[in-house]
């Protein structure tokens, strides 16, 4: 297939206004059709929630470049399901791309991450999917590094056979280009949130929380993407829906009857 005759679908998990999307969307726009689709504000956090409760509304728009993208009130997920049902109406989508994100989503991360949750949706129906992230939560960060890695990244998977059911979470540095060593295949590092909920006092007299806290790395083995962002290589990390513990499916087989 030649490269332009692609369709891809971009989404994002911060919304419309978010300059990672359209960073992403500048990448993607070199290697074929793109549709973009995204939620009318930001979603962070949302993993892979579906709207099910209220009707989901999807409409088109320009942006200050008069290219058309949509917004939904959907989650990122329900992004990549009307993309597939209602805008391109069940044509083929070669790819599906999400983020930029604006922080990482390395880690445990990526359980909670709608950035990736997309990516995942994707994989379901075997669309080949990469969700990114670049390590700077700041609404005003520097994407120009990222756009190069994300053209660097997309161009190699294309010439590739993407695995069945398995999408691609890739998690860069913040910095310039020049700073960044590489790329490094890496496996999810294990660690978890320690978290605090601060409580405040509203004017009605009524507490309130913000939850906040830090990531614990926990993990002693080699080979995790704290280590490689750490260095200060890109990474790139294979990951599957199946939550299966496969390694302890003989522990319990003492609840069989």
């Amino acid at each position: 297939m030649n490269l332009k005759e692609m369709r891809i679908l971009v989404t994002n998990d911060d919304g419309y206004e978010a300059k990672g999307l359209w960073a992403l969307v500048k990448a993607a726009r070199k290697f074929g059709e793109v549709t973009v689709i995204t939620p009318d504000g930001a979603r962070s956090g949302m993993s892979h929630a579906i709207t099910m409760h209220h009707p989901l509304r999807i409409k088109q728009y320009l942006n200050e470049e008069q290219f058309p993208y949509y917004r939904t009130n959907g989650t990122p997920v329900d992004c990549v399901k009307l993309g597939q049902k209602v805008v391109l109406k069940n044509k083929k989508i070669d790819l599906v791309l999400s983020g930029i994100n604006h922080g990482s989503n390395s880690s445990v991360s990526l359980i909670y991450s709608g950035t990736m949750a997309a990516a995942i949706e994707a994989s379901f129906e075997n669309i080949p999917a990469i969700g990114f992230s670049l390590l700077d939560y700041s609404s005003e960060a520097d994407f120009e590094a990222s756009t190069v890695i994300c053209e660097q990244i997309i161009e190699k998977i294309l010439q590739h056979p993407f695995p069945l059911k398995t999408a691609l979470n890739v998690n860069i540095p913040k910095g310039k280009l020049e700073d960044i060593k590489g790329c490094k295949i890496t496996r999810q590092t294990c660690g978890y949130w320690h978290e605090d909920l601060i409580e405040h006092i509203d004017t009605f007299g009524n507490p309130y929380y913000w939850l906040t806290g830090h990531l614990e790395n926990t993990d002693t083995e080699f080979g995790g993407c704290e280590e490689a962002l750490k260095a200060n290589y890109v990474s790139i990390q294979p990951v599957q829906h199946d939550l299966t513990a496969y390694q302890y499916m003989g522990k319990f087989k003492f609840l069989e009857k």
